[in-house]
């Protein structure tokens, strides 16, 4: 079951979150038919965004991140909610390339050079978005840097996708770890040791390690605290009966010119892939709701 850990470390010196999310980024997968490395790209910024949603504090509260890149993925978009629930897609979803330089996906190569945008919309006027530049373009890196760049939390990333080979999802997951204001010296190091010491994200996955083993590794001799389990999946909220009230937002007039000149309209969703056709008839029926 896909799900986060959320836990304290340190005597809350540290907090930790643990993503399992091979069946989200499979579901990803499936919906946009990635290519492995589309796949991998998707994948880590959606497990990403998982952990950063269940940071966010209010019920209503959402979460986006997006890059925005010269590379031949065209941008990726992840939006997650404070429960943990994603939803994402890639620019160009059927992406290429061969293996870097050490015999992985190249997602640095895939991504390009570019900036990551982080919107966090907390129901206040404006929404805060904060903004760096890619460091690496292989997004654990690139996320790391951000929190300590634009929310002054020194933080550590690492985020794995791994592929079976008849491309499907073998393994995913990731975790963020970030030092509170009053984190020792010798927390400090301890957490660092620990880090230098640890295999890849889908090293320890594909080891058959769960998040509770893999927080047992980051936090090892600093006793750690589970706080809570989190279930988590790829979700996306639209409808039918959302798009039919975006259609009346358009207007009468719009909608009417809609209505006479096509014969039935095709409205998509870029997160989850889903089409919502509508006829004239199902057009001229939202007339009535329209000013």
């Amino acid at each position: 079951m896909d799900k986060i850990v959320r836990a304290t470390a340190g005597y809350a010196q540290v907090r930790v979150f643990v993503a399992y999310t091979k069946d989200m980024v499979e579901e990803a997968r499936r919906r946009h038919n990635t290519s492995p490395v589309c796949t991998a790209a998707l994948g880590r910024l959606m497990t990403a965004g998982s952990m950063m949603g269940a940071m966010l504090k209010g019920e209503n509260d959402i979460l986006t991140l997006r890059i925005n890149s010269n590379g031949p993925i065209d941008g990726i978009t992840v939006t997650a909610d404070s429960k943990g629930y994603v939803k994402g897609y890639v620019g160009n979803p059927g992406v290429i390339l061969p293996a870097n330089s050490i015999g992985k996906l190249d997602v640095a190569g895939a991504v390009g050079i570019g900036f990551l945008d982080v919107i966090k919309d907390l129901g206040l006027k404006e929404p805060y978005v904060g903004q760096t530049v890619l460091q690496t373009s292989e997004i654990a890196e690139d996320l790391t840097y951000y929190f300590a760049s634009s929310e002054q939390t020194p933080s550590s990333v690492g985020l794995g996708v791994l592929m079976n080979k008849d491309n499907t999802v073998k393994q995913a997951g990731g975790f963020i770890i970030q030092l509170m204001p009053d984190a020792t010296e010798e927390t400090i190091e301890h957490i660092e040791k620990n880090l230098s010491s640890i295999s890849s994200v889908t090293s320890m996955l594909d080891e058959g390690k769960g998040p509770e083993e893999i927080l047992e590794i980051l936090c090892e001799g600093l006793d750690p605290e589970i706080v809570d389990e989190i279930p988590v999946g790829f979700r996306c909220n639209c409808s039918k009966e959302r798009v039919s009230k975006a259609l009346i937002s358009i207007g009468k007039a719009d909608l009417q010119k809609m209505a006479d000149e096509e014969e039935s309209i095709n409205l998509h969703c870029d997160f989850c892939n889903t089409d919502y056709p509508f006829t004239k008839d199902e057009l001229k029926a939202l007339l009535e709701y329209a000013k």
